[in-house]
C-alpha cells in the first residue's frame, strides 16, 4: 500500500513539472510581428509617390475620315520612324470617288478648251467663256479634295517613335479622328504620377524630385528630376490630380513602362513662420516649440486606440514591447502624423497590434522578411 502512494506521489510530481516546462515554453514563443523604423516613410515634408514612366510626347492618331480598317502594319512596342505606314482603310469607295472626279475635271478641261477657241473667233461672249473657266477651277478643285480624301485612307506616322498602345483592330469600322495608334515620341521621358486631395496644396510646378527606378540597369537606380505640370482638376473617377515629374537628364536605362517611386521634397519653411513673438511661441496653438512639419508619419495600423487614448507599441532592444502614448496631429489617406511620443530611429509594430500585451515578446517582420 505504501510503495503505491509513493509511485502516485512520484507520477503527479513528474505531471506537475511537465506542465510547468510546457508553461515556460508557451510563455516564451515569439509572437511574429510587422514592424518599422519611426522615420522610414518619411515626414510631412517628403512623401512618395507611385507612377510610370512615360513619353514626355505622345500622339494619338487616327484617319481623317471614315471606314474599315483593312490592315494594321505595327503592334505595341514596335519602333516607328516619320512617314511609316501603320494603318490602312478600304480605298475602294474614296476610289470610285477619285474617279468620278478625275473624270468630271476633265470634261471640264476640255469644255474651257473649246470656249476659249470659240471666244478667240468671236462665237461666244467673254461671259459664257467665263463660267466654263469658273467650272474647271471647282472641277480642279474637287478632283484634288478627292485624290486627298484616297490618300486618308492611309495612316502614317508623322514622327519617329515607339507604338504604346494599339487602339483599334482589323476588321472594326473607325470614325474619322477616332484614336488607332498611340505613339510616344523619342526623347524626353518623365514620370506619371497622381497627387491625392490631401496634398495637392502641398506641391508646386518645379518642386525637385527623386526619381527611383528598380529596373533600370543592374539593381535600383535614382535619378533627379522636377515637377514639371499639375492637373487644375482632380480625376472624376479616382478624385487625385494627375502631375508630371520630369527627368532632369535622359538616360538610355529607362524604358517605357517602368514603374518608378517619386520622392518629392517641399521646400522647408523658416523657423519664423507661424511664430509670433521671440519666444517661439506658435501663433495658432500657442504652444512653445509646436511645429506639424516635425511630425512622423507612421501607418494607421500602427495605432493602438483606447478610448480618447492613443498610444503605439515600442519595440525594445530584447524584442519586447510596451505600450506608449502618442499624440496624433492628423490623419491622412497614407498614414498618421505623429507629433510627439516617438523619436526617429525607434522601431514600432505596424501591425496586428491589438493582438499584444505588454511585456510579450515578438518575432520582428521587416518589409515582410524576418529579422
Amino acid at each position: 500500500m505504501k510503495k503505491n502512494i509513493y509511485w502516485m506521489f512520484a507520477l503527479s510530481l513528474l505531471l506537475s513539472a511537465c506542465g510547468k516546462e510546457q508553461a515556460i515554453a508557451a510563455a516564451t514563443v515569439e509572437r511574429p510581428a510587422s514592424t518599422i523604423v519611426v522615420g522610414a516613410l518619411g515626414d510631412e515634408r517628403s512623401n512618395v509617390y507611385s507612377g510610370e514612366i512615360r513619353a514626355r510626347y505622345e500622339t494619338v492618331l487616327g484617319f481623317r475620315i471614315g471606314g474599315k480598317i483593312i490592315a494594321r502594319t505595327v503592334d505595341v512596342g514596335a519602333v516607328v520612324n516619320s512617314g511609316q505606314l501603320l494603318a490602312r482603310l478600304d480605298a475602294a469607295d474614296t476610289g470610285l470617288q477619285e474617279s468620278a472626279a478625275a473624270a468630271q475635271y476633265r470634261l471640264a478641261d476640255d469644255e474651257a478648251k473649246r470656249y476659249r477657241e470659240l471666244r478667240e473667233q468671236g462665237f461666244v461672249s467673254q461671259s459664257a467663256l467665263d463660267a466654263k473657266e469658273t467650272a474647271l477651277k471647282a472641277a480642279a478643285a474637287q478632283a484634288g479634295l478627292a485624290h486627298n480624301q484616297a490618300a486618308y485612307t492611309s495612316l502614317l506616322s508623322d514622327r519617329a517613335g515607339v507604338v504604346s498602345a494599339t487602339l483599334a483592330e482589323v476588321g472594326q469600322v473607325v470614325s474619322a479622328g477616332q484614336a488607332v495608334v498611340r505613339v510616344a515620341q523619342d526623347g524626353k521621358r518623365e514620370v506619371s504620377i497622381s497627387i491625392p486631395e490631401s496634398r495637392f496644396n502641398a506641391v508646386r510646378v518645379g518642386m525637385p524630385a527623386q526619381i527611383e527606378l528598380s529596373a533600370a540597369g543592374n539593381g535600383a537606380q535614382t535619378f533627379a528630376g522636377h515637377v514639371r505640370e499639375i492637373s487644375p482638376a482632380a480625376d472624376p473617377v479616382s478624385r487625385t490630380y494627375p502631375a508630371r515629374v520630369a527627368l532632369d537628364s535622359g538616360n538610355a536605362a529607362v524604358a517605357l513602362g517602368m514603374t518608378a517611386r517619386v520622392k518629392i521634397s517641399a521646400a522647408g519653411k523658416s523657423d519664423a513662420a507661424g511664430k509670433n513673438d521671440a519666444t517661439g511661441e506658435n501663433a495658432a496653438t500657442g504652444k512653445a516649440g509646436a511645429r506639424k512639419d516635425s511630425a512622423y508619419l507612421i501607418p494607421l495600423s500602427a495605432i493602438f486606440q483606447q478610448g480618447d487614448k492613443t498610444a503605439v507599441w515600442i519595440v525594445a532592444s530584447d524584442r519586447s514591447v510596451s505600450l506608449r502614448p502618442v499624440e496624433v496631429s492628423a490623419y491622412r489617406d497614407d498614414g498618421a502624423l505623429v507629433l510627439s511620443g516617438i523619436a526617429a530611429g525607434e522601431r514600432i509594430v505596424s501591425a496586428g497590434v491589438h493582438m499584444l500585451t505588454a511585456g510579450d515578446k515578438i518575432q520582428l517582420i521587416d518589409n515582410g522578411k524576418v529579422q
